[in-house]
């Protein structure tokens, strides 16, 4: 299957695809910081980056792109038809690393949250991040 923009238009747009500080990020960090919370961003320390660290709470948070990290059953994930020899192994990459830096924060005591691309839409976003908050301060950790 031909790609339906040139070689330079797709260059371009691959190129303003930013890996931090991406919209759905800056909406999560805008309502968190209203709600009173003071967080970290893309800590190195952490495996993964985590988007968003709240130290107080213990929690890692990760917004993820549903088109990057393969968000099951979401319309906006769909597998691209052409170069998959590069895609697939890529996008299952992705999807392989978020599971393992899961696993590797829950083990030092994390509390991992997933906010995902999808769940910030119009419809959706209120709710998902009064849930969020929710999500934090539940099962707060004795400091």
């Amino acid at each position: 299957m031909a790609d339906n923009h040139s070689k330079e238009i797709r260059s371009y747009n691959m190129s303003q695809i930013r890996s931090k500080n991406t919209k759905p990020e800056e909406i999560v960090r805008k309502y968190l910081f209203s709600k009173g919370f003071r967080y970290r961003k893309n800590d190195k320390r952490y495996p993964g980056r985590p988007d968003i660290i709240l130290p107080k709470y213990k929690t890692a948070i990760f917004v993820n792109g549903c088109f990057w990290h393969m968000h099951d059953g979401c319309p906006k994930f769909i597998m691209p038809k052409s170069n998959i020899e590069y895609w697939k192994p890529k996008l299952e990459r992705n999807k392989r690393h978020d599971i393992e830096n899961k696993i590797t924060l829950e083990k030092q005591e994390w509390k991992v949250i997933v906010v995902w691309e999808c769940e910030l839409k119009k419809d959706n976003k209120e709710d998902r991040l009064r849930r969020l908050v929710e999500e934090i301060v539940q099962n707060i950790p004795n400091t």
